[in-house]
């Protein structure tokens, strides 16, 4: 028969360690063709922004070719992907929205 203390003992051995969940960074890439103001658009309504930080963020994926939208989960991140490309098909603009490993 077991003792509590033996039982103790296999309790604590079969606790595992969480990880937390990787996570993943959403870009905006920049293309010839989509308005600005439409990516403004995109990133007060997808990615909760004010004017101000999405002018910003707007202007860096102008610049510089890509932009930092924000850092998810997977699973989040890969419905902000979809979300965004759907809504930039769905305005005729080739706005590219993409997932990456953080």
């Amino acid at each position: 028969m077991a003792t509590q203390q033996d039982n103790l003992a296999v309790l604590e051995a079969e606790r595992t360690r969480v990880e937390p969940p990787k996570l993943y960074k959403v870009l905006l890439l920049n293309d010839d063709y989509t308005p600005m103001d439409f990516v403004i658009l995109v990133l007060q309504r997808f990615f909760s922004m004010d004017h101000e930080r999405a002018t910003q963020i707007m202007l860096k994926v102008h610049n510089e070719g890509r932009g930092l939208c924000g850092i998810y989960p997977r699973d989040i991140a890969a419905t902000k992907v979809e979300q965004v490309s759907a809504f930039a098909l769905q305005h005729q603009h080739p706005l590219a929205c993409v997932m990456e490993e953080n």
